[in-house]
């Protein structure tokens, strides 16, 4: 394997056998066990190319030796682990959805193994106590997925298929892997993933995010051997540059059929990232369903899981079941957490999507630019609101977009933060599905630090692309135009309802529930005071993707 394209910063791995909440690390010793329908085969060693061994579980129905197709779960939080031990109350998950074999976020092997397929569960190289160094995603995990692909069509058990599902680093990993081709991995089922480390998992808008990305990198350290320093190359890097670049997925290698799952309640972590997945794979079968549900609790749902089973029935099965007739596109419309309604589209974007603007003015969004005005917060802790009402029913679906001419008073950069809300014909907020615990959360959410304002090549007034390759401190005593991306979403607005416009120093979701992962952004250059010009010759506007009703 050649060296990473760039180098990256590796630690000491913490003690795989004291990790706290896993259950007992037993030595790396094979057994057998035949429990619940299956033979399970614990600690298969399985050799790289390069000489390393890793240590996989292997869990196979036991009426069928042989012609089986294969399910792939790949993640450095431990074989062992298992989901129905870490998943909380506020995570949705029922008990009786997963068996105690579960890996945390991947498939169960009791229900695949039901209907006929083997689950292979892997510890990667570095990952507890499977040989070499940890690598966080880059060239070599890429290559050492592809030796375990290799690997299973060529056991005698196998029918030469193999399929990958999973949520999170799951999905990431068959980003990574498929645009590599390995003859065997027939399609591919990320369900809810990042795929750009930058703008998705490690600073929003340039600002760095300071909750989940130290827990994420603390969590893929547990080795007997090294580790790479996920948290410590982040903080090394805040430009994009080499680092960045090596982190890279190239989705446009992606052919192979995949059925893609998003969500709109995981801004800050997998909503945008899944759906731009969709958008840049060029397989010529691809499905995309995004729901507003908690992620965890919608990936085990009984009905997900049929439909999961129809996906890989007909691409791995020999001979193949016949698929479903899907749409192209299913997307679920929100009203308020837990309330939905599902439509469908052709492509994503959809077609019929249409961008509608509202002008900034002094507590609102009009739908005709005002006259020249200004409105001020402190930088800290002060926020600037802008409320529509809505006359008529309203589908807000898709990217949106802030342009805004700012001036920072008192500073030299300001870091912005940009949250959608709905409220109801009262005025009370309605809450929306947050991540994978919350039901109080906003319709969308924005960031950018201002300094970091160049657009890059290839961005749009809809869909703000910035290159995050350098800093421009803003200039003393006047404004400066900036373009804010906001995270796609879809929701629906009844006519008497208002959407709200959230301006800030600081996040807009700041408190979730204690030990659970959280997006945060604690460090910003913010000071003194923010100021926003509207009208005028600063005409500040929202851009919102309506699609018709119906």
């Amino acid at each position: 394997m050649a060296a990473p394209a760039y180098p990256v910063l590796m630690r000491d791995g913490r003690d795989p056998f004291t990790a706290p909440g896993k259950p007992p690390l037993l030595p790396a010793d094979p057994r057998r066990v035949e429990a619940d329908g299956l033979v399970s085969d614990y600690n298969v060693p399985i050799r790289l190319a390069d000489g390393v061994t890793i240590f996989a579980d292997l869990h196979r129905p036991g009426g069928q030796a042989t012609d089986l197709p294969t399910l792939l779960s790949w993640s450095p939080y431990g074989k062992h682990g298992r989901s129905n031990q870490v998943f909380r109350p506020h995570s949705g998950v029922e008990p009786e959805w997963l068996s105690p074999l579960t890996p945390f976020e991947g498939p169960d092997p009791v229900a695949w193994g039901a209907i006929g397929y083997a689950v292979l569960v892997v510890d990667p190289r570095g990952a507890w106590l499977s040989g070499g160094d940890f690598h966080h995603n880059g060239p070599q995990e890429a290559a050492d997925c592809a030796d375990v692909i290799g690997w299973i069509a060529d056991q005698p058990w196998s029918n030469g298929k193999v399929g990958m599902t999973g949520v999170s680093y799951l999905a990431a990993i068959q980003y990574l892997v498929a645009p590599l081709r390995p003859p065997a991995l027939a399609a591919i089922n990320p369900w809810e993933g990042f795929s750009d480390w930058y703008r998705e998992f490690a600073m929003h808008g340039g600002i760095a995010e300071t909750g989940f990305l130290p827990r994420a990198s603390d969590n893929i350290a547990f080795t007997l051997n090294r580790a790479e320093d996920t948290a410590g190359s982040v903080a090394a890097h805040p430009l994009i540059d080499g680092y960045w670049q090596s982190k890279a997925f190239d989705l446009e290698g992606i052919e192979v059929p995949a059925y893609v799952v998003a969500s709109w309640s995981d801004h800050g972590l997998h909503s945008r990232g899944t759906i731009a997945a969709f958008e840049r794979m060029r397989s010529a079968e691809k499905w995309l369903e995004v729901h507003g549900q908690k992620k965890w609790a919608h990936y085990y749902r009984p009905e997900s899981q049929a439909r999961r089973a129809a996906f890989f029935d007909h691409f791995l099965k020999v001979p193949p079941a016949a698929m479903p007739a899907w749409p192209r596109v299913r997307m679920e419309i929100r009203d308020r957490a837990g309330i939905a309604d599902e439509r469908t589209a052709a492509a994503w974007p959809p077609p019929e999507t249409e961008y509608r603007t509202f002008h900034l003015a002094p507590g609102a969004l009009a739908e005709a630019a005002g006259p020249p005005a200004t409105v001020r917060y402190d930088a800290r802790d002060g926020r600037a609101v802008f409320d529509h009402v809505f006359t008529e029913e309203t589908i807000v679906a898709g990217h949106a977009a802030l342009h805004l001419w700012a001036e920072a008073e008192g500073a030299d950069d300001m870091d912005l933060f940009v949250a959608l809300e709905k409220l109801d014909a009262a005025g009370t907020r309605i809450g929306q599905t947050f991540y994978a615990f919350f039901e109080n959360g906003p319709v969308a959410l924005g960031w950018l630090r201002a300094s970091h304002r160049a657009l890059a090549p290839g961005s749009t007034a809809e869909r703000p692309l910035h290159p995050h390759d350098r800093e421009e401190p803003l200039p003393a005593g006047r404004p400066v135009p900036l373009a804010i991306e906001i995270w796609p979403s879809a929701t629906r607005f009844a006519a008497g309802e208002t959407l709200r416009l959230i301006v800030q120093g600081h996040d807009v979701e700041e408190e979730g529930l204690p030990n659970l992962p959280f997006a945060r952004h604690e460090h910003t250059r913010n000071a003194g005071t923010h100021i926003l010009h509207l009208g005028g010759g600063h005409d500040a506007r929202l851009l919102l993707p309506i699609l018709p009703p119906g």
